[in-house]
């Protein structure tokens, strides 16, 4: 299944499923639809329940809530004359995949050839730093640039994956049965904020410095997350392209080492780290007007166009 956030007239982001590249439906309004058909009194309060409109809510909601998820989706489109479930993703606005999850936690150096071209020893345990919710943005968003604030605005093509159920101390070997599902997301990066300290955050946390989606793709879509072609352009010019094969700490991994940190939750967001390539090695840094674009097979593309924006 293929999630995302969609928004119809600037209402809230509300949850929807991508059922082909241009029709969404929303699930929580079909199982209304299709409880009702039933005769069920409390439609409504079920749908609430079950399959709320909140990713975060639904994810914490597991296998019980993407079932019925489904059933719904069946109704709709069998029903899709006298549904109101149905959108065209053309005539709405789609917002990140998942949004405001507990936690986002990025691993930094985790493939070699990144590791070689910062420079850097390569680490014995999984560098990870953080970054707030308010860095979330929508998968075709602009990034609000401050040249004041950053002369050094970066790029990082990354895979992350999202969590679907509560856990802790994590084995590597059961790490998959905890991880929810895939999306595409690009680590923004101020270089210059991010090294005048030696903690990373500041530099890492610019408002819609993580532009994610176009979708989360649920895991049994996604057999291996081990071999992911996944690449960047800026402006069309190739900067990244490697395959998640290249990780140096894999998706099981990470589940056991921050699992064995803190308790993982439905909806955390982990980014597994950035191939090489990265504007700050070749001296190439985001300037205005630059469209960025990140790609994952078997997940899709996302486009962020950097634009400048005077500061009162």
């Amino acid at each position: 299944m293929k999630l995302l956030t969609y928004s119809v007239n600037n209402d809230s982001l509300r949850l929807g499923v991508l059922v082909d590249e241009n029709t969404i439906i929303d699930p929580h309004q079909a199982y209304i639809e299709q409880l009702k058909q039933q005769g069920q009194q409390r439609a409504e309060e079920i749908a609430n329940a079950l399959l709320p409109t909140n990713p975060v809510e639904f994810i914490a909601n597991g296998d019980m809530a993407l079932q019925s998820a489904k059933e719904a989706i069946d109704y709709a489109l069998g029903h899709s004359e006298n549904t109101s479930a149905i959108y065209k993703k053309d005539s709405v606005e789609i917002g990140p995949p998942v949004i405001k999850p507990n936690k986002i936690i990025c691993v930094g150096l985790n493939y070699k050839n990144h590791i070689i071209e910062m420079k850097r020893d390569f680490p014995a345990h999984p560098v990870i730093f953080a970054k707030f919710a308010t860095a979330i943005a929508a998968p075709n968003d602009v990034f609000p640039l401050n040249s004041e604030l950053t002369k050094k605005l970066d790029y990082e093509a990354e895979l992350a994956f999202v969590i679907g159920k509560e856990g802790k101390n994590i084995k590597a070997e059961d790490a998959l049965d905890y991880v929810y599902g895939y999306t595409v997301a690009n680590d923004i990066t101020a270089r210059d904020m991010q090294k005048r300290t030696i903690q990373w955050l500041q530099g890492k946390t610019l408002d819609k410095s993580l532009p994610l989606g176009p979708v989360l793709v649920t895991k049994d879509e996604i057999t291996n997350p081990h071999a992911l072609d996944i690449s960047l352009t800026v402006n069309g010019e190739v900067r990244q392209t490697s395959n998640t094969e290249q990780l140096l700490f894999n998706v099981n991994h990470l589940v056991e080492f921050l699992s064995g940190i803190c308790t993982l939750e439905p909806g955390d967001i982990v980014c597994t780290g950035t191939p090489g390539g990265v504007g700050e090695a070749q001296n190439k840094f985001l300037q205005d007007g630059d469209v960025v674009k990140v790609e994952i097979s078997g997940i899709g593309a996302i486009l962020t166009t950097i634009k400048e924006e005077s500061v009162s």
